[in-house]
């Protein structure tokens, strides 16, 4: 059962963060009220937050999954693969070394992106992208080993749309993995029930399962229904603006 989650509220010039996507300048003030509404939701599946300041330094700050991996027992420190986010990790190792007693790094010339990295009742799945590149996913491999993890390597670069590999896969518990089309017949994910996103809905498949609830983008209709029909409470939140800078559900808070 999750308790716990790290958030840190997007910083007056979030719209100069790292972006591939071409949907308009972010609106701060909504980008704001939409964070806001998503730290209500976690506190309402049980979390409690711990609130971190707004950080100019880093216009992408706010989305602070990629800067560890959380298991446990251990907290593994990331190294963005974009160098202008390194320096996010110092303070997010500050706030972990709160709550963990033992840490991992990743070290260069390694790069890991915690967007890449989808925790599967005690397996890890990591995606070799244009973040998180081999050396970096050998040492997170290396780190879960370690810890009683096992691990394997999802290469989905070359995939149109995908920034990181939480942008196509969730887990939903129940050995039930939610996946884009593209992802949906790929061996590694034999063994699991596949709950596939209906075309046009992918940017869906990025959600958080959460102490019996399913927080997913507002927007998506029949990918909602499909998670109600298989007796998942959902909890739609409006995402719009952490969407123009690549950013979801997921990339907004680390839970433990």
């Amino acid at each position: 059962m999750l308790k716990h989650a790290i958030v840190r509220p997007p910083a007056a010039n979030f719209d100069m963060g790292l972006t591939s996507v071409d949907f308009g300048k972010p609106d701060l003030a909504l980008a704001r009220d939409q964070h806001a509404r998503y730290c209500a939701a976690l506190q309402g599946c049980g979390l409690e937050l711990t609130r971190l300041e707004a950080d100019a330094n880093f216009p992408d700050s706010t989305f602070v999954e990629d800067t560890a991996v959380l298991t446990p027992q251990a907290a593994i420190l990331t190294r963005p693969g974009a160098p202008s986010r390194e320096g996010e990790v110092i303070g997010i190792g500050r706030a972990l070394r709160r709550v963990y007693s033992r840490f991992h790094v990743i070290t260069a010339p390694g790069t890991v992106d915690g967007g890449d990295v989808c925790a599967a009742n005690g397996h890890f799945f990591i995606g070799l992208s244009e973040r998180t590149n081999a050396e970096g996913a050998r040492q997170l491999a290396g780190y879960l080993d370690k810890e009683g993890f096992t691990s394997a390597v999802v290469d989905i670069r070359g995939i149109d749309g995908i920034l990181h590999l939480k942008s196509g896969i969730s887990y939903l518990g129940e050995n039930r993995l939610v996946l884009i089309d593209a992802l949906a017949a790929w061996p590694v994910f034999h063994g699991y029930e596949i709950v596939r996103v209906p075309a046009g809905e992918s940017y869906a498949a990025n959600l958080l399962r959460i102490n019996g609830h399913a927080i997913i983008p507002a927007g998506y209709p029949c990918f909602e229904t499909a998670l109600r029909d298989l007796g998942y409470a959902t909890i739609a939140l409006d995402m719009s603006e952490f969407r123009k800078m690549d950013g979801a559900l997921t990339c907004l808070s680390l839970r433990f």
